[in-house]
C-alpha cells in the first residue's frame, strides 16, 4: 500500500484552517457601537450609562493601560434557519497572550444583570431575544496590559498606573452579529480531536493510520464548493472512529472546570473583582448551554466579592451551588502561600473560607485546593484536618528544578503526624484545555500505574481567569471514552477524590514538607509586604488578647473590626502578594492595607487596655505574649519594675565590649562580632577565626522570575559589607549599646547592636536605606555548633533540614523558609537566632578552624529584583534580629516570641491577672478570642512547641460552665488532647506539635 502521511496531514490541516474554519460563520453584520472612557478606576454600570456615549467605529485605537471604555451596543437578532445560531463576536485588540493577560470585557444588559465575558478564545456572546427583536448591551472594556510580555522578565513600567504611560494599547478589530453553522462547528470539534489524537499515537500504531484515512475521506466528502451542503457527509465518514471506546486499561481522568484566578498577580486586586464575574457569568453561560457541565472554585474571598459588587451574579451562583453544578473548592478564604504565614493565620484562612461557604451556600468544601501556592508547610495537613477538610490537591510540585516528586496519588504526612489524602494532577497543569497531548502526558507521568488508575485534570483557561470554554467542553464529549485516549468523565473535586481514595486504599506516604525547589526568592522579595504580614498577626493576636479581656469586664468586642482586619490580612495572604512576586501597584495597595489593619488594632488594644488596667498613671507593662517578659506574666499587666542592674559596654583596643550577667560580646572596629561568650559556661558561640554580624551581598541575577527566584549561582558572587562610615557607643539608661554606620554604592546600612541587662540574647537592629538593583543581601552567623541539621520554626512547631548536601533533595534545599526563629545545635550547646520579619534563611556547613565543622546562619534581608516591579525593595526598612547563644529548642520558642510580642507600658489603675495560666512552658497559648458565633465562649488556641508529649494543666481567671474540644471551625469534635477539668483548671495531654482547640463556655445570662 502506498501513501505519505505527511503530505495527507498537510492536506487535512488546509482544509480546516481554509475551508473548514470559515464556514462555520455563515454570515455577519457589524454592530452600531458608542462608547464612553472612563476618565480613572472602572465604575459601575448605573454609572455608565448614564454618561455622554460617542461614536465608536472597528478600528479605532482605545485603552490606555488599566483604564476601562463602556461600549453601548446595538443590533437587531437576525433570522436563522434551522442548525444555525446567532450571537455577538467581539476582538478588542486581542494579542498572542493567554487569556487573561491582556485586554478582556464583560457584557450587561441594560438591568445590570451579566451575560458574559468577552475574552480571547471565548469572544462570543449569546443573543437571548428574538429574531426580528432589537437589543441593547453594554460591554465593559477593560485595557488589561500584557505586562508578562512575552515572559522575557524584563522591567516594564505597565506594573503601575502612574508609570504604565497614556498610550492606547488596544485596537478594536472585531463587533459583529454573527449567524453560526452549528453542524460545521460539531464537524471542526470532530477533527480537532481526531487530529490531536493521532498525533500522540506511535506511527506504526494502526488505530493512527485509520484516523488519518478517516480524517482523508472527510475533506474527500466536503464539497469546498458546497462545505455546508456536504457537512453531513463528511461527518459520517468519521462517526466509526469516533465510535471505538477506550480499553478497559484506559487511565481513567476526572475533568473539573476550572479556572485559577489569582487574587492578584500581573493585575491589582481590583481587577481581580472584575476577573471574577467574567469568568462565573462565562460558566453560568456555558452551564446553561451543557447541563453535565461541572465547575469548581476555590477563595471565599472571591466569592464575597461577588455577593458585594454583583449581587444579581451572585444570587445565580446560589442557584447553581444548590444545583450541584458549581463547587466552592478549597476551604480557604484565598489560595495562600503556604510557607510565610503565621499557624493562627493558615487556621484563619480555613475559619473565614469555611465559614462563609457554610454561611452562605451550606456547602463545606472537604478538600484543600491549593494547585499554584509555591510549597507547602508540614503544618498543614494538621491544619487542613483540624478545620475538617479530607483531600489536598497541588500541581505546582511539577515545578521542582531537580527532582521529581515520586507520587501522583499519597498520604501526605505532617511534622506531627496526621496525614491528609492528596493527589497532585500527572497532568502538570491547572489550567489544561482537555487536548490529546495534555491527557497522554497525564497517562504516561501517572506514578501509580498497576496499583491505582485515576487522576484530576482542572481544565480551563487561567491564571487571569477566563475558564473554560465550549471547544473543551466538546472535547469532553468526544473524549468521555474513545480507543487511544484516557477516559474523560466531566466531574467534581469531591467526586475524584471518593473514586481515588475507594480506588487506592493504601497509597505510599510523603512525610514533611513538600520543598518545591523553585521560587525561593519568595521569602525574600518585597521586604516591606511581609514585614506588614508579620507585624499585621502578631497586633492581631494582642488584640484579640486584650479585647477578649475586656469583653469579660462588660466592654462590647469589636467583631466586625477584627473581621474586617484578619480578611484584609488573609487577603494579602495570597500567593503572588505576601511572596512578592506581584506588580507594584500590588505591593503598594498592600503596603496601605497593612497600615490600615496597624491603626484598627491599634485602637482596639488600646481601647481594650483602658478598660483592663483601669484609669490610672501607675505605670504599668502589658504582655500579650505566652511566656513571661519585661517583669510581667504571660498574657497579664504588671507594675513596672525597674532594672537593678545594668549592661555595661566599654572601649577596648580593638573595638568594644558588651557584658551582662549572661552573656560577654566582643565587637571589632568593623562592628563585626569576633566573640560571644556564655558567662555561666565560658562557651564560645562565635567560630574561631570569623565574625559574626557579617553582612554579605550577593549578585542576584535568575535565569528566569526575577521576583520569585534565587538561583545557586548566586552563592559563587559575594562581597563583605565590613567597610564603616562611624561606630560609637550609643549612651542607654540600663543597656550596652553601640551604633555602627555603613554605606553600601547608593544604600547606607544603620546598625544597633544592643544587650539589655537581664537578657540571654544580643539584639540587633538594621536600618537600611536600599537603593541596589539585582542583589541580595544577606547577615551571617558563623556559629561554633557542630551539626547535621537545622531547626526552623514552621506553623505550630518546629522542622529540621539537613545542614549537607548529600543527596539531590538537600542540595536543592539551599534556601529555606523560618518563621520567628532558628536554631542549630550539638550536645549540650545550641544556639538561637531570631527575627521580627524574616523569612528566608540559609545554614550550612563550613570547616572549622582546629578540625571538625562550625555552622553559618545566614538571614536573607532584602533583594532588588527588576520584574514584575522594577523598583521592588527601593527604600528604608529595618530588621531585628537576635542571637541567643546556650539556647535550647525550649528557648528559641520564647525569643520568637520575644522578639514579636515585645511588652507595651501603659498606664492604669493597677495590674491584671492573665486570663489564662498554663503549667507547661511546651504548651503554647497562640489565640484567645470570642467564639465566632457571639455566644460570648471563649475560643483558646494552643500547641505542642517543644516537639514531645507534654501534659499540662490550664488556669482560668474567669467563669465559664464547661469546656469542650472543637475543631477550627469551632465545631464540638471528640476530645484528643482534653483530659478533665477539676477544680476550675484544665488538663491537657498533647502529643508533640498537636493544635487543640478549647471552647470555654461562659455562663448564658
Amino acid at each position: 500500500m502506498h501513501h505519505n502521511s505527511a503530505l495527507v496531514e498537510a492536506r487535512i490541516r488546509r482544509f480546516l484552517d481554509e475551508r473548514l474554519r470559515p464556514a462555520v460563520e455563515v454570515s455577519t453584520t457589524p454592530l452600531d457601537l458608542t462608547s464612553w472612557q472612563a476618565p480613572g478606576e472602572p465604575v459601575p454600570l448605573a454609572a455608565a450609562v448614564a454618561q455622554e456615549f460617542t461614536p465608536l467605529r472597528v478600528g479605532a485605537a482605545w485603552g490606555r493601560a488599566w483604564s476601562t471604555m463602556w461600549i453601548r451596543i446595538t443590533g437587531v437578532v437576525p433570522e436563522v434557519q434551522a442548525g444555525q445560531q446567532a450571537e455577538l463576536v467581539f476582538d478588542l485588540g486581542f494579542n498572542a497572550a493567554e487569556p487573561g493577560f491582556q485586554s478582556e470585557g464583560t457584557v450587561y444588559r441594560i438591568d445590570g444583570s451579566i451575560v458574559k465575558a468577552v475574552e480571547p478564545r471565548n469572544a462570543h456572546v449569546p443573543l437571548d431575544a428574538a429574531a426580528g427583536e432589537p437589543f441593547e448591551l453594554y460591554l465593559e472594556a477593560a485595557a488589561n496590559p500584557d505586562v508578562a510580555g512575552g515572559w522575557d522578565f524584563q522591567p516594564t513600567a505597565l506594573g503601575a498606573w502612574d508609570t504604565a504611560g497614556d498610550e492606547p494599547l488596544y485596537r478594536l478589530r472585531r463587533a459583529d452579529v454573527v449567524v453560526r453553522d452549528l453542524s460545521a462547528w460539531e464537524l471542526l470539534q470532530d477533527a480537532v480531536v481526531l487530529q490531536g489524537l493521532m498525533g500522540q499515537l506511535p506511527e506504526a500504531s494502526p488505530r493512527r493510520a485509520e484516523i488519518l484515512a478517516a480524517l482523508e475521506r472527510m475533506v474527500d466528502a466536503a464539497d469546498p464548493d458546497d462545505i455546508t451542503g456536504s457537512i453531513d457527509a463528511a461527518r459520517d465518514t468519521l462517526a466509526a472512529v469516533l465510535a471505538r471506546p477506550a480499553s478497559g486499561s484506559a487511565h481513567a481522568v476526572h475533568a473539573v472546570g476550572h479556572a485559577h484566578i489569582d487574587s492578584a498577580w500581573l493585575w491589582p486586586v481590583r481587577e481581580t473583582q472584575r476577573k471574577v464575574a467574567r469568568t462565573f457569568s462565562n460558566v453560568l453561560s456555558l452551564q446553561h448551554e451543557d447541563p453535565d457541565f461541572q465547575f469548581a472554585a476555590s477563595s471565599a474571598q472571591q466569592y464575597a466579592w461577588m455577593k458585594q459588587y454583583q449581587p444579581e451574579l451572585f444570587a445565580r451562583l446560589r442557584d447553581a451551588i444548590a444545583a450541584g453544578r458549581f463547587h466552592p473548592a478549597g476551604g480557604m478564604w484565598v489560595e495562600s502561600d503556604t510557607n510565610m504565614p503565621g499557624g493562627e493565620a493558615l487556621a484563619r484562612q480555613f475559619l473565614h473560607g469555611k465559614r462563609f461557604f457554610l454561611e452562605e451556600f451550606g456547602v463545606e468544601p472537604l478538600d484543600v485546593w491549593l494547585p499554584d501556592s509555591f510549597g507547602y508547610s508540614a503544618a498543614l495537613p494538621q491544619i487542613a484536618r483540624a478545620a475538617g477538610s479530607r483531600w489536598m490537591l497541588t500541581q505546582k510540585m511539577s515545578w521542582n528544578e531537580t527532582n521529581v516528586m515520586p507520587h501522583h496519588t499519597f498520604h501526605w504526612e505532617g511534622m506531627d503526624g496526621t496525614r491528609i489524602f492528596t493527589h497532585f494532577p500527572p497532568v502538570d497543569t491547572y489550567n489544561a484545555r482537555l487536548t490529546s497531548d495534555e491527557l497522554a502526558r497525564a497517562e504516561r507521568q501517572y506514578a501509580e500505574k498497576g496499583a491505582a488508575n485515576t487522576s484530576l485534570v482542572p481544565f480551563g483557561y487561567g491564571d487571569g481567569g477566563g475558564g473554560p470554554n465550549r471547544e473543551m467542553l466538546a472535547a469532553a464529549a468526544r473524549l468521555r471514552s474513545l480507543e487511544g485516549s484516557p477516559t474523560v468523565e466531566l466531574s467534581s473535586p469531591r467526586r475524584f477524590f471518593e473514586a481515588a481514595e475507594a480506588e487506592y486504599v493504601d497509597p505510599p506516604v510523603w512525610t514533611g514538607e513538600m520543598y518545591l525547589e523553585f521560587h525561593r526568592g519568595t521569602y525574600t522579595s518585597q521586604a516591606r509586604t511581609k514585614r506588614g504580614n508579620r507585624r499585621s498577626e502578631h497586633a492581631l493576636r494582642e488584640a484579640e488578647l486584650w479585647a477578649t479581656a475586656a469583653a469579660l469586664r462588660g466592654a462590647p468586642y469589636p467583631y466586625e473590626e477584627l473581621q474586617e482586619a484578619w480578611e484584609t490580612v488573609l487577603l494579602q495572604q495570597f500567593h503572588d502578594i505576601l511572596p512578592g512576586s506581584s506588580i507594584a501597584w500590588v505591593h503598594r495597595e498592600a503596603e496601605l492595607r497593612y497600615a490600615e489593619v496597624l491603626a484598627s488594632t491599634e485602637r482596639i488594644i488600646a481601647g481594650s487596655l483602658t478598660v483592663v488596667a483601669g484609669s490610672g498613671d501607675t505605670e504599668l507593662r502589658a504582655n500579650a505574649g505566652p511566656y513571661a517578659g519585661g517583669g510581667s506574666a504571660a498574657m497579664g499587666i504588671a507594675a513596672v519594675q525597674g532594672p537593678e542592674i545594668s549592661a555595661t559596654v566599654a572601649r577596648t583596643t580593638s573595638g568594644f565590649e558588651l557584658e551582662n550577667e549572661h552573656l560577654t560580646v566582643l565587637i571589632d572596629g568593623a562592628g563585626l562580632i569576633t566573640s560571644l561568650v556564655v558567662r555561666a559556661t565560658g562557651r564560645q558561640a562565635i567560630a574561631a577565626g570569623e565574625r559574626g554580624n557579617l553582612l554579605q551581598l550577593h549578585r542576584d541575577t535568575p535565569t528566569q522570575w526575577d521576583a520569585w527566584d534565587i538561583d545557586e549561582h548566586y552563592r559563587r558572587h559575594v562581597v563583605d559589607v565590613t567597610d564603616v562610615v562611624s561606630i560609637d557607643i550609643i549612651p542607654h539608661a540600663s543597656a550596652a549599646v553601640v551604633c555602627v554606620i555603613r554605606e553600601l554604592g547608593g544604600s547606607r546600612i544603620t546598625q544597633a547592636l544592643t544587650l539589655h541587662p537581664d537578657s540571654h540574647a544580643l539584639d540587633i537592629e538594621t536600618t537600611v536605606d536600599w537603593h541596589e538593583r539585582q542583589k541580595l543581601l544577606k547577615l551571617a552567623f558563623p556559629l561554633d555548633v557542630h551539626t547535621e541539621r537545622a531547626t526552623s520554626e514552621i506553623q505550630f512547631g518546629h522542622i529540621h533540614r539537613p545542614t549537607h548536601a548529600n543527596t539531590s533533595w538537600d542540595m536543592a534545599r539551599f534556601e529555606t523558609v523560618a518563621h520567628r526563629w532558628v536554631h542549630v545545635g550539638e550536645p549540650g550547646f545550641g544556639v538561637a537566632v531570631a527575627n521580627d520579619s524574616t523569612y528566608g534563611h540559609d545554614m550550612t556547613r563550613t570547616p572549622r578552624a582546629g578540625g571538625g565543622t562550625a555552622t553559618t546562619v545566614r538571614l536573607s534581608l532584602l533583594r532588588a529584583p527588576l520584574f514584575p516591579d522594577p523598583d521592588a525593595d527601593q527604600g528604608e526598612h529595618t530588621f531585628r534580629v537576635s542571637v541567643r547563644p546556650g539556647a535550647s529548642i525550649a528557648d528559641a520558642v520564647r525569643e520568637g516570641y520575644r522578639l514579636n510580642l515585645p511588652t507595651r507600658d501603659i498606664r492604669g489603675s493597677g495590674p491584671a491577672a492573665p486570663l489564662l495560666a498554663v503549667s507547661s512552658d511546651a504548651v503554647v497559648v497562640e489565640a484567645v478570642k470570642l467564639a465566632e458565633d457571639r455566644s460570648g465562649d471563649l475560643i483558646v488556641r494552643l500547641y505542642e512547641a517543644h516537639g514531645g508529649r507534654t501534659a499540662a494543666r490550664i488556669t482560668a481567671a474567669f467563669e465559664f460552665d464547661g469546656v469542650i474540644e472543637t475543631d477550627l471551625i469551632e465545631r464540638e469534635i471528640e476530645p484528643t488532647a482534653l483530659s478533665g477539668v477539676s477544680n476550675g483548671d484544665v488538663e491537657v495531654e498533647l502529643r508533640a506539635f498537636q493544635l487543640v482547640t478549647l471552647r470555654f463556655r461562659r455562663p448564658r445570662l
